[in-house]
């Protein structure tokens, strides 16, 4: 019996052209008469996340920053964290400070860029959708990255773009010589840094503990890297149709495309 669906944002829930389909629409309330609660989740912040998804009664949680941080979305309040160490960012950032990547930094209450890293934005390799959502979830911190880490009191994830190759293989190396670390990407140019304790799939975990839920009553959709891991621990994991091939590899089924509904065209004969 599926009581939660944990639905990741970006190429899954919603279309490249960040819309939600209007069949998506409609299994969010087929969803709530059938008691069943549509966790957002995503690499996105909380402001990040579609009204239409967020004020939507089948939507009590979600799960933001690649599983760092749970949301009560009623409330407001945080009813779970991960951060990583400051003294660790740090460290990471005296590593690759001098590549042309963005390291932005993420709080309980958005994500903020300082301005010296600014203009990257527009030398990533991201399409005009992609660069319009991204910045829309950024504030502009008038410092450096430097100034910026001294002044967060925590830090829930670093999120890096990179121009070039050279940033890339940067930035993996020093967070792979880094236990305490994990990274997962979402497109084909970010780097998604959180503690090695927050990913998708232990915030999963974590909140059917909360809830009281069987894990073998969850269905989790996605389509990248990040996904992995719910993807892995979910009772149901299923990849969209455009999902990348590894997460194919491992998901218990595929579900069409976003593009057309594959949220709604998997869930509706399990719901209904």
């Amino acid at each position: 019996m599926v009581r939660l669906v944990f639905v990741d944002m970006d190429d899954t829930f919603v279309t490249p052209e960040k819309v939600i389909t209007p069949e998506n629409l409609r299994i969010l309330d087929l969803a709530h008469e059938r008691g069943v609660q549509f966790v957002p989740c995503t690499g996105r912040s909380v402001r990040g996340l579609p009204p239409q998804l967020v004020e939507h009664p089948c939507v009590r949680f979600a799960v933001c920053s690649g599983g760092a941080l749970v949301f009560d979305v009623g409330t407001g309040q945080v009813v779970h964290r991960a951060p990583i160490e400051k003294d660790v960012v740090r460290s990471l950032y005296d590593d690759v400070r001098d590549q042309r990547i963005t390291f932005d930094l993420t709080a309980e209450d958005g994500v903020l860029a300082s301005a010296d890293r600014w203009p990257l934005y527009w030398e990533a390799d991201l399409d005009d959708a992609t660069r319009k959502m991204v910045l829309s979830q950024r504030t502009r911190f008038e410092g450096t990255t430097d100034e910026l880490i001294e002044r967060m009191d925590q830090i829930y994830r670093v999120n890096v773009l990179y121009v070039d190759d050279a940033g890339r293989r940067a930035v993996w190396d020093a967070v792979d010589a880094r236990p305490e670390l994990c990274r997962a990407s979402s497109i084909p140019v970010n780097v998604e840094i959180t503690d090695v304790r927050a990913t998708k799939g232990t915030a999963l975990l974590w909140l059917c503990e909360h809830l009281g839920v069987a894990v073998a009553d969850t269905v989790a959709f996605g389509d990248s890297g990040n996904d992995l891991p719910m993807i892995e621990v979910a009772g149901d994991g299923v990849a969209m149709g455009n999902a990348a091939p590894e997460v194919k590899a491992v998901a218990d089924h595929v579900a069409p495309p976003c593009t057309e509904s594959g949220v709604a065209r998997y869930l509706e004969p399990l719901l209904g």
